[in-house]
């Protein structure tokens, strides 16, 4: 079988565009909260369930913990996150929302339907997009061909 090489044909060069885009996009509507796109990422994980360690919110985020440290530093230092160790494990650092970052979740959700809105893609394309992608990320991450 002849490798189709054409950069049109690529999926990865899809995923890749699209990506840049919708980063490029938050990265806009993010500035004006302060608010990097990796930052509102492990925010929608938090508000989704407070508290996580931080081994449990790189695993949500899919980032190791020399990418995840840095930016939980920057989100404590804005004062929207708490880091804390366990009780149980000292071992273990815990992740909470300070009442800046719960307070943040109103402001990030009208910045999501905002961007929602200005998508030229019906809701359930939107839904089969996600699952695809993440149906790819856990393909190539099993090891599958």
């Amino acid at each position: 079988m002849d490798a189709d090489l054409r950069l049109d044909h690529q999926v990865c060069f899809a995923l890749y565009a699209a990506s840049r885009a919708s980063t490029s996009a938050y990265r806009q509507a993010l500035a004006s909260v302060g608010l990097t796109y990796p930052q509102y990422l492990a925010l929608l994980a938090l508000w989704e369930q407070d508290g996580l360690t931080v081994r449990e919110l790189g695993e949500r985020l899919l980032l190791d913990s020399g990418t995840l440290s840095p930016l939980l530093a920057r989100l404590e230092k804005a004062g929207l996150v708490a880091r804390s160790r366990s009780t149980d494990d000292g071992r273990s650092v815990h992740v909470h929302l300070t009442a800046a970052g719960e307070k943040l979740r109103g402001e990030a959700e009208a910045i999501q339907c905002s961007l929602l809105g200005r998508l030229d893609m019906p809701a359930e394309d939107l839904q089969q997009l996600r699952t695809l992608a993440m149906r790819l990320v856990d393909s190539i991450g099993s090891g599958a061909g």
